[in-house]
């Protein structure tokens, strides 16, 4: 039997209601992560009779990791222990799972009322992504925030002040400060230049109750996650490959010969984001900058 095709208007027809459901979610999404809707209010919205569209259709996957405390690796676990499926949606979901998924959240926005504590959140990613330009925006915007300064042995780049963007120190005094047992990890970037971050700020800071962005490269968050288990380690993506690569070069702060080694490193760190509670893409600094406050419970002034 031949087959028959939907005439050209029910195709666009059919076109257009899918951006508009795409939209809907969107919106959905979006007011769970600027908190004026609650993720228990979106499934109520769901399960209702008649159910709210946008609501039912939303995955269960979209609607956790809409939530700013979570990232994708905390969901998965979530909802492995939920024993909910990556396709199930919202309305789509039985009884049972219905009511586990509810009470979860119940008790996760029982925990969220409660005071936050203070927190280590530590901020890495691949060389070029911006992590610097976004612990800097978190620096000017965020004053609840406190930024620890790494010590490192390379220079100052242009614009980079001594004791606000990095402590620069020669390789006698850097180990002076490992000998003395000042450092909370060190590493070595790229082959070359040393890296270390002053481990009394930081406990100074988290026993007043004050949140810390540490912004390190991927060899001190391993070592940190030693050290401090505790701690909340966050990965900074680019949007796209290219993207890194055009921000690498355009920066001009190395040649060719340099470019061309930080991206092989480049590729080596981006294998490792798994090992990261949460991921953030850089797509705009401010966004990047908001989502990992989030993470620390800290509002903006």
């Amino acid at each position: 039997m031949p087959r028959v095709d939907p005439p050209d208007v029910d195709r666009a027809a059919a076109a257009r209601a899918a951006v508009a459901a795409r939209r809907a979610r969107a919106a959905v999404k979006k007011a769970v992560h600027d908190r004026s809707r609650t993720p228990i209010e979106v499934a109520d919205a769901a399960w209702a009779d008649p159910p709210a569209l946008p609501e039912a259709s939303l995955r269960v996957r979209e609607l956790l990791t809409s939530i700013p405390s979570l990232g994708p690796t905390r969901v998965a676990r979530a909802m492995e222990h939920l024993g909910i499926a990556e396709s199930k949606r919202v309305g789509g979901l039985g009884v049972r799972q219905r009511r586990r998924l509810r009470e979860w959240l119940e008790r996760r926005e029982g925990r969220a009322a409660e005071p936050p504590l203070a927190r280590l959140v530590v901020l890495a990613g691949p060389t070029a992504v911006g992590k610097g330009t976004v612990s800097t925006f978190i620096r000017e915007n965020y004053p609840d925030v406190h930024l620890s300064v790494s010590a490192t042995t390379r220079s100052p780049r242009p614009g980079e002040v001594d004791g606000v963007n990095y402590f620069f120190v020669s390789d006698e005094q850097f180990d002076r400060l490992i000998e003395t047992g000042q450092m909370l990890e060190t590493a070595t970037v790229h082959n070359a230049f040393r890296y270390g971050t002053p481990r009394a700020p930081i406990d100074e800071a988290l026993t007043h109750g004050k949140s810390v962005l540490l912004e390190i490269d991927l060899q001190g968050a391993r070592s940190v996650r030693n050290v401090m288990p505790e701690a909340v380690l966050v990965f900074l993506l680019p949007p796209t490959w290219e993207e890194l690569v055009r921000r690498l070069i355009g920066r001009g702060t190395e040649d060719s010969v340099e470019q061309q080694r930080r991206l092989e490193t480049a590729k080596v760190e981006l294998a490792a984001q798994d090992e990261f509670d949460h991921r953030v893409v850089n797509r705009e600094v401010s966004q990047a900058a908001r989502e990992v406050v989030d993470l620390m419970a800290i509002p903006k002034n």
